[in-house]
């Protein structure tokens, strides 16, 4: 299994953040895998920040819950994304996909990490 996450480095204050992580060697509509998003800010520990399930059933940090979106690709089911609105400069991290496996509290697979920085 491989995850690729991948998205714009810069967003400006206010504005909405937007990743994407390609997944490769597994389907994310398979009863397998809770496919998560992950972020940790600089020089701090790691944030769960939402996840989707094999059904599109999301959950989503309470703290970040109100500005989060998780949605998959529906045509061929390759991909998941993370929109996080209202973006200001605490929101910058590098910001992980991963991969968890039904039943298990640990990430098996993660994407490489995308560094979003939150600047004007």
């Amino acid at each position: 299994v491989q995850l690729h996450d991948a998205g714009p480095g810069l967003v400006k204050p206010s504005e909405t953040l937007s990743l994407t992580c390609t997944v490769s060697g597994a389907s994310i509509t398979a009863n397998t895998y809770v496919w998560n998003w992950i972020r940790q800010p600089p020089g701090k520990g790691l944030e769960w920040v939402g996840s989707i399930d094999f059904s599109g059933s999301t959950t989503y940090s309470p703290s970040l819950k109100s500005r989060t979106s998780i949605s998959r690709d529906t045509r061929n089911y390759h991909y998941f994304t993370l929109q996080l609105s209202s973006v200001t400069p605490e929101d910058t991290a590098v910001y992980y996909c991963a991969a968890r496996p039904v039943g298990y509290y640990r990430y098996d697979y993660w994407g490489q990490g995308t560094q979003v920085t939150v600047s004007s």
